[in-house]
């Protein structure tokens, strides 16, 4: 299901600097802008089937299971589908997409580079499946992440609190301890809902307020000590 890290806090440099325990990364939306490519994958396939489909459909399946979401188009296109064959047909169109260009979101390279220089363990905890995972993850060092989790290696996909409590566990960490990075409610829903802090980047879709969510505008110029501060923003 994962790998575990092997890096631990001896290695963090710094002296007094603060640093998280543990940083825990959505990936769609936060670490790159697949976004658009899914909705364009999912109007491609209504288009092969004579359904419909807008935007908005599909901006209202960010941050699910891809499950989920397969459940959902296959009764709003009416398709003779399964749930699995409907993700690998989005799947197909979407690694093309980044098989061309990785779209990075602003200032995410940088932050997992300096956390990965001062040794603070990195999670991915993504409902993407590994197949679309191997190939954004083949542009970052080696070692970029010490646990990967995907939507199909879990029972529950977010917003359940599966995928962040695996991830925080797989790390040795409290998930209370972690800071999550998201950019949807529904990945917001399942980190906060595990116990982490959620620093909250806003990408398509608005994200509501909730007790253990910090919003920040851009990942870009943040730092390792900016993440480890966010635990005394939480009222």
């Amino acid at each position: 299901m994962s790998t575990a890290y092997s890096r631990g806090t001896d290695r963090r440099t710094g002296g007094g600097d603060r640093l998280p325990r543990a940083v825990l990364w959505d990936m769609d939306g936060t670490i790159v802008d697949t976004e658009p490519a899914w909705v364009a994958a999912e109007t491609a396939l209504a288009h092969r089937h004579g359904a419909e489909w807008t935007e908005a459909d599909g901006l209202s399946l960010v941050g699910n299971s891809l499950l989920t979401s397969a459940r959902y188009i296959r009764e709003r296109m009416g398709l003779d589908l399964s749930p699995d064959e409907i993700v690998e047909e989005l799947l197909d169109g979407v690694v093309a997409s980044v098989a061309d260009s990785v779209p990075w979101r602003p200032g995410a390279r940088e932050l997992l580079e300096e956390l990965h220089e001062r040794g603070v363990p990195c999670a991915l905890v993504t409902m993407s499946y590994e197949r679309l995972v191997a190939p954004i993850l083949a542009h970052l060092p080696e070692g970029t992440f010490d646990v990967v989790i995907t939507g199909d290696r879990v029972t529950h996909g977010k917003p359940h609190p599966e995928p962040y409590l695996t991830a925080a566990a797989a790390l040795g960490r409290d998930a209370a301890d972690c800071v999550a990075i998201e950019d949807s409610a529904t990945g917001a829903t399942s980190a906060e809902t595990a116990g982490c802090t959620v620093l909250v980047v806003q990408n398509h879709v608005a994200v509501p307020p909730g007790p253990r969510r910090v919003f920040r505008d851009s990942l870009a110029e943040l730092t390792s000590a900016d993440l480890a501060g966010l635990h005394s923003e939480l009222s």
